[in-house]
């Protein structure tokens, strides 16, 4: 069985222009797919990525976590917050701890910038364990109508409108 502890040698960092190539591959390879890495290069280039880590094992990029904006309409209005999307762990390192670091090191960002709340659109069974709890409990629904796999996490009290409110994310990640 894998470890869920990250690796001693694991360094999380702010993204740099030279990693662009890096964390399309690590995007590509852990979602088997482009779709993902080419978002991340959609939002780069309009200039909505606002929390942008990788993660090294001894200088090779083996994760990233992309934070963008995301705007809850409610009744009062707008609170701005973002979204975590997406997130990407090399297949031959994950199950290892490093999504969680990258997790972890994005929203200790986050709470720094006094970011009101960060959804999610991802796993039910894995970001319970970093206090997102279900979107619909908090009466914020979503334009993708999902259910569980929607959650949110309140960083700042009284972030999250008490009547919630409709999540709108950038136009890079809208249906």
């Amino acid at each position: 069985m894998a470890s869920t502890e990250p690796r001693a040698s694991l360094v999380v960092r702010d993204e740099r222009p030279d990693d662009r190539e890096a964390v399309f591959a690590t995007h590509a390879a852990a979602f088997e797919r482009p779709d993902e890495a080419e978002l991340v290069d959609r939002i780069r280039a309009n200039g909505h990525a606002r929390i942008a880590l990788v993660a090294e094992l001894e200088t090779v990029l083996v994760g990233h976590i992309l934070f963008s904006p995301v705007t809850l309409q409610c009744a009062d209005g707008a609170v701005d917050g973002l979204g975590l999307a997406p997130l990407a762990v090399a297949p031959a390192n994950q199950r290892a701890g490093i999504g969680g670091a990258l997790v972890r090191a994005g929203l200790a960002r986050c709470r720094a910038l006094a970011t009101p709340y960060v959804v999610v659109l991802g796993h039910p069974e894995y970001y319970p364990r970093f206090g997102f709890t279900n979107a619909s409990a908090h009466h914020v629904d979503n334009e993708y109508g999902a259910t569980e796999a929607f959650q949110v996490l309140e960083l700042v009290p009284g972030g999250l409108p008490a009547r919630g409110g409709l999540a709108l994310y950038g136009p890079e990640l809208r249906p």
